[in-house]
C-alpha cells in the first residue's frame, strides 16, 4: 500500500496493491492492522455506493457537523471522477484551500478526506460508481455543505457545456463565508 500526502498534508492519497494474473485481480483496499502500522488510526462504520450515469454529475461539497463528523475513503469502482476535499476548519493554515484528484478504477488510487474538510466529487465518465467508508453515520440532523461553485474556494471542476447535473440540495449549499458549523 502507498500513502501519498497532498498539497494539504491530513488528506492523503492511498494506493492499495493490486495483484493480477489470467483471472483477473485481487487487492485488499483496506485493512485495519496495515493503516495502524501506517499511523491511520480510524474505524470505519458504513460503507456507502453511488452511481452516477452521466458525465457531469456533481455530487457536493458535504460534510457533517460532531458528534456524526466524518473521515472519509473514497475510491472508484467503476469509471472516474474529480475527487475534491476543501478545508473548512477556521484555524487552519489552508482553510478555504481544496485538494482536487483524480481517482479512477484504472488508476486504482483512493483519497482520504478528514474530519474538518467537506467532500465533493464530479463524474468524468458515464455509469461511473463511486464507494466510500465513513466513521460515523449518516445523520440528516448533522448534515451540512458548502456551494460546490463558491468563488472564493475556486474549484477549478471538469464540466460539460451544459453545466453539472445537480440535486437540489446540492443547488442550495450556501457559501463558505456564509456556512454554519464550520470546524474550529
Amino acid at each position: 500500500m502507498q500513502v501519498e500526502e497532498t498539497k494539504i498534508p491530513a488528506v492523503k492519497i492511498v494506493t492499495p496493491n493490486k495483484h493480477g494474473d489470467a483471472r483477473g485481480f485481487f487487492s485488499e483496499v483496506y485493512n485495519r492492522t496495515v493503516w495502524d502500522k501506517l499511523g491511520i488510526h480510524l474505524e470505519f462504520v458504513q460503507d456507502n455506493h453511488s452511481f452516477s450515469a452521466a458525465v457531469g454529475t456533481l455530487r457536493g461539497l458535504h460534510f457533517q457537523t460532531p458528534p456524526y463528523a466524518q473521515d472519509k475513503l473514497i475510491r472508484v469502482g467503476r469509471g472516474r471522477i474529480l475527487d475534491v476535499a476543501v478545508d473548512i476548519r477556521k484555524s487552519a493554515p489552508t482553510f478555504g484551500r481544496y485538494v482536487a484528484v483524480e481517482l479512477s478504477a484504472e488508476n486504482w488510487r483512493q483519497l482520504l478526506v478528514p474530519v474538518g474538510f467537506a467532500h465533493g466529487f464530479v463524474t468524468l465518465e458515464p455509469d461511473t460508481e463511486v464507494l466510500y467508508k465513513t466513521t460515523a453515520n449518516y445523520s440528516p440532523a448533522h448534515d451540512r455543505g458548502v456551494a460546490w461553485n463558491d468563488p472564493d474556494i475556486g474549484v477549478m471542476w471538469p464540466l460539460p457545456s451544459g453545466g453539472p447535473l445537480l440535486s437540489d440540495k446540492d443547488r442550495r449549499w450556501p457559501r463558505l463565508k456564509d456556512a454554519r458549523d464550520l470546524f474550529g
